[in-house]
C-alpha cells in the first residue's frame, strides 16, 4: 500500500496554484507542500524568511541518518536564528498532522520557542512496539487508525508529535533528503563537508 492509499490530508499533493517551497541545496532540490491553514505562523515565518533570502547559504548543521536533517540557523551552530517577529512564537499542533517521514517541522528548545530553525524527518520506519502503543492510546491522544497506519507504512518520529509543529510535507525529493542524511558527520552531528541551502524559492504549483 502506498502513500496515495493512506487518505491523510498531510500526504495529499499540492493543488494547482498552491504556493510551495523549493529548497535548493548543493545535493539537489527538495519540494515541499506547506500547511498555512494548520500552522499559519510557522508557514508565514518560513515563507517570509525564504523570500527575504534569510536562508540563502545557510547549512543543514545537524544531520542524523535514520532520524532527520536540521537547518535554518544562519550561524550554523544550532543556537542561532530568530523568527520574523524577532521573538519566539507559539507551537501550532493539529491531531491530523504528524512527524511522518518527509514532514517539515519547527525545531525548538522547548514549548513555544520557535525561531527560524526547522527539520525534515528522514526516518523510514517505526518500531512495532511503539506502533502498538500508539494504537492503544487511540484517537483521543491524536493517533487515529489512519495515522498509526501511515507511521507503519512510511516511518517517522511519533515521539516528536505535539512537541514540534508540523507545517509542511516533502512531496518530491525525499531521495535528496536521504542523500543528505547519509553524509559523513563529525562532532554534534555536523556534516564534515557543508550541506548548503543555496536558496528557498516560493513557487506556484502546477
Amino acid at each position: 500500500m502506498g502513500e496515495d492509499t493512506l487518505m491523510l490530508d498531510q500526504l495529499d499533493l499540492p493543488k494547482e496554484g498552491e504556493e510551495i517551497a523549493e529548497l535548493h541545496t548543493n545535493y539537489g532540490t527538495i519540494r515541499i507542500r506547506l500547511f498555512p491553514k494548520i500552522a499559519p505562523k510557522a508557514v508565514e515565518n518560513f515563507t517570509t524568511h525564504a523570500k527575504d533570502g534569510y536562508y540563502d547559504g545557510v547549512t543543514f548543521h545537524r544531520v542524523i541518518k535514520g532520524f532527520m536533517i536540521q537547518g535554518g540557523d544562519p550561524v550554523g551552530t544550532g543556537v542561532g536564528g530568530e523568527s520574523i517577529w524577532g521573538a519566539p512564537f507559539e507551537d501550532e499542533f493539529h491531531g491530523d498532522y504528524h512527524n511522518l517521514r518527509g514532514a517539515l517541522s519547527m525545531a525548538n528548545a522547548g514549548p513555544n520557542t520557535n525561531g527560524s530553525q526547522f527539520f525534515i524527518v528522514q526516518k523510514n520506519d517505526v518500531e512495532k512496539e511503539l506502533l502498538a502503543q500508539m494504537d492503544k492510546l487511540g484517537e483521543e491522544s491524536g493517533f487515529s487508525e489512519g495515522v498509526v497506519r501511515a507511521y507503519g507504512e512510511l516511518g517517522g518520529t511519533p515521539h516528536l508529535d505535539f512537541r514540534h509543529t508540523v507545517f509542511g510535507q516533502v512531496f518530491d525529493g525525499m531521495d535528496i533528503v536521504d542523500r543528505i542524511a547519509s553524509v559523513k558527520t563529525g562532532p554534534g552531528d555536523k556534516p564534515v563537508e557543508p550541506v548548503i541551502i543555496e536558496r528557498i524559492e516560493m513557487e506556484l504549483y502546477g
